[in-house]
């Protein structure tokens, strides 16, 4: 069996101590991007996210309705998307909208890389 152990000869400092820093100083992206990839490590997540990038405002009944999901289900998704800042609602009337948390959506939009459309 091969040994499949590194086999640097010389160590490069300045590259260990420069990654370690880049590492540091974007500590508080990576956490957010780590956030972001839990939620839409869900395959009804991402989904729901992709038709909010594409759509820009849906309703639970719109959501089953494509989905061809039940409500109930469609609803815990939108709680954890919306617990997890990624989405906000509005009421409107009896109907409460959900969009996409403006303040993430060019985020989501690079994660997801929205390139391909419906339209």
């Amino acid at each position: 069996m091969k040994d499949l152990s590194c086999c640097r000869v010389d160590v490069d400092a300045n590259l260990i101590e420069d990654a370690k820093a880049c590492l540091e100083k974007n500590e508080a992206d990576v956490f957010a991007q780590v956030k972001i990839f839990s939620l839409l490590g869900n395959d009804v997540r991402l989904k729901i996210v992709r038709l909010f990038l594409e759509f820009e405002r849906l309703c639970v009944c719109d959501l089953a309705d494509i989905l061809a999901m039940k409500q109930s289900p469609i609803s815990q998704h939108l709680r954890k998307l919306k617990d997890g800042g990624l989405l906000l609602n509005k009421r409107e009337g009896m109907t409460i909208f959900y969009f996409i948390n403006p303040q993430e959506k060019e985020r989501l939009e690079r994660l997801i890389n929205h390139s391909s459309t419906c339209s």
